[in-house]
């Protein structure tokens, strides 16, 4: 449903030196920059799948979607979303499409919401009965019945994404394209959104897209996940297959009677964390068993226990600027059985 070859998206920045003077030269000669914000992705996404997209700000995640929505154009490259190019902006396929951004207003602002979802109707042409049909369904999945008449912006935050979602998906689309859409949610909201985009991919067989800052995000609800650094892919696989990448080194946390040497401790593995009374150390799995025989034999050591490492240490290694393909393949294929079967 959703296939990304080797997309390159460029932009040019104009550049200029500080203070007046390099304002005026700036308008007398211009120096111009190139900036690749993507840079060889290439994803397939199934039906009934969602891919969870991982990345620091500024690494190419939001770029992407926005080129399978067809806000921006490929430099090079090629996007294909049930079987449209995304670009020509075609409606046919903009009427197969929901996109949600979580800093993006879809409801009309001075508008009651009510309202805001008829517009829609209007826009997509929606048959009147599947369009009241529909709408009582996402509205009670989402517990928004008694917002309808509130204008979108008297709503707070968590009110405005659950009527957003509603508006988005009015018109039943079979991909959905999910930037960050439980940012700055408090944790009920948050809980609902995923309970709600859980529902909806599994009753209607769509491919998503998914990018969020949280890893509950993620862990809730994508069957695959690929990371991105500096517009390019580091990583791409199952959720389980980043976990194990922890899982190839351990973290041993002592609690100490007296305090321990640094050298002493960096003699068993990488020192982690180190306070007088605490100490973290991380090793190669191979080597755990060593590790921890060598604290447990100390006589300044309390107790000792072994743990995976937590997933966002993974994280920021993938985050790195590591080079292309080193650890992600040319693409990553996501169909509907394979990710059914990770759910």
């Amino acid at each position: 449903m959703i296939t990304v070859r080797g997309l390159v998206r460029s932009f040019e920045v104009t550049e200029c030196d500080g203070g007046l003077s390099g304002a005026l030269r700036s308008v007398l000669r211009r120096r111009h920059r190139t900036i690749t914000a993507v840079d060889e992705v290439s994803l397939q996404v199934g039906p009934g799948t969602v891919l969870g997209l991982l990345g620091p700000n500024g690494s190419g995640k939001t770029t992407t979607l926005k080129c399978d929505a067809g806000l921006l154009t490929p430099t090079s490259g090629t996007v294909d979303v049930l079987g449209f190019t995304p670009s020509r902006r075609e409606t046919a396929f903009l009427r197969r499409l929901g996109f949600v951004m979580g800093q993006r207003w879809q409801l009309h602002p001075d508008l009651p919401v009510a309202e805001s979802f008829v517009l829609h109707r209007v826009i997509y042409d929606l048959d009147r009965r599947e369009f009241d049909r529909t709408r009582a369904e996402l509205v009670e999945l989402l517990g928004v019945a008694e917002l309808g008449s509130q204008p979108a912006r008297q709503l707070s935050l968590g009110q405005r994404m659950r009527c957003e979602f509603v508006a988005a998906l009015l018109h039943r689309p079979p991909v959905l394209l999910l930037d960050e859409p439980t940012l700055g949610l408090d944790f009920d909201a948050q809980r609902v959104i995923r309970e709600f985009v859980r529902r909806y991919v599994h009753e209607t067989g769509a491919a998503a897209i998914l990018t969020s800052h949280y890893l509950a995000d993620i862990e809730a609800l994508a069957d695959q996940v690929a990371t991105i650094s500096r517009g390019r892919l580091t990583f791409t696989g199952s959720l389980r297959e980043l976990q194990a990448l922890a899982g190839d080194r351990k973290h041993l946390t002592a609690q100490l009677d007296r305090p321990l040497d640094r050298a002493v401790l960096e003699a068993i593995g990488r020192v982690v964390a180190h306070t007088t009374a605490t100490v973290t150390i991380e090793v190669p799995r191979a080597r755990a068993g060593a590790a921890l025989a060598a604290l447990e034999s100390r006589d300044d050591v309390a107790d000792v226990s072994l743990a995976d490492p937590p997933l966002e240490d993974t994280l920021t290694v993938l985050y790195a600027d590591a080079p292309a393909g080193s650890l992600a393949p040319a693409a990553a294929d996501i169909g509907g059985a394979s990710g059914a079967a990770s759910r």
